[in-house]
């Protein structure tokens, strides 16, 4: 039996994602960002929180983590990396390390760039991953801590994903990074379409995530370092893949 999920908005552009196993009762949520709006989740579901995965430690991630892990008595499953919070994890997780919600396997994938904690959660069983905030609809995360390099690496690792993986992304920066995206690659017929689409369903009020990976390699720059087009356009036609990604993210900071 596959497991539930339910996305709900918090704050001004984040989201939260309660994942629920139907047979064992147990649910988590991606990260506690806001108490009120995960109980409101928590309420219109029916389910009880038992588990919260965390993939960063910012704030809009981790602002009521003390608040839901006592009230619920969850279990916290957080980065290895030291942070202001990574006292509340009962389990810290780094790249490569696997773990068990509910019987279903969770494969970590640490995405340093962000973050210096950054992870992902993958579920190769359902095929879906938690990116936080490395890969977004179309975007990728500002860099904060990491180097442009080390971002592209954490990059190259979810563009190993098959193409049928579904992406759950924390924030709801869709209609900008598709701005943003055809002033990099505006002969793209793919990213054309997708961002008439994501325009309309904004305007109805409707998220733009999940997204999926062939939709992200096919209109996301960030992805798409060795497109010929991309790298004339940006006159990186001899470039590195990471010196392509740096001049992309630099283009994305000053748009």
């Amino acid at each position: 039996m596959p497991l539930e999920k339910y996305q709900f908005p918090y704050d001004s552009d984040n989201y939260g994602l309660l994942l629920h196993c139907p047979e064992s009762a147990q649910t988590a949520c991606v990260d506690a960002g806001s108490a009120d709006a995960t109980e409101a989740a928590l309420a219109k579901t029916g389910w009880q929180l038992s588990h919260i995965f965390i993939t960063h430690h910012h704030g809009d991630h981790t602002a009521d983590l003390a608040v839901l892990k006592d009230k619920y008595n969850a279990h916290v499953t957080g980065p290895i990396v030291d942070s202001a919070v990574s006292t509340l994890y009962d389990s810290r997780m780094g790249d490569g390390d696997r773990f068990d919600f509910a019987g279903y396997p969770v494969e970590v994938i640490a995405t340093p760039g962000h973050t210096l904690d950054m992870l992902n959660f993958y579920f190769p069983t359902e095929s879906f991953a938690c990116t936080g905030d490395t890969l977004f609809v179309m975007g990728c995360g500002r860099i904060f801590e990491g180097d442009p390099e080390m971002m592209w690496s954490s990059m190259e690792k979810l563009l190993c994903l098959a193409d049928d993986t579904v992406i759950y992304c924390s924030h709801e920066y869709t209609v900008a990074n598709a701005a943003f995206a055809m002033s990099v690659d505006p002969d793209n017929a793919a990213l054309a379409a997708r961002q008439a689409e994501v325009i309309a369903l904004r305007a109805k009020d409707q998220p733009t995530v999940p997204t999926r990976m062939d939709i992200e390699k096919a209109t996301n720059p960030f992805l798409r370092v060795d497109d010929a087009s991309i790298k004339a356009h940006l006159g990186m036609a001899d470039a590195s893949r990471a010196a392509v990604f740096a001049e992309i993210r630099k283009r994305k900071d000053n748009f």
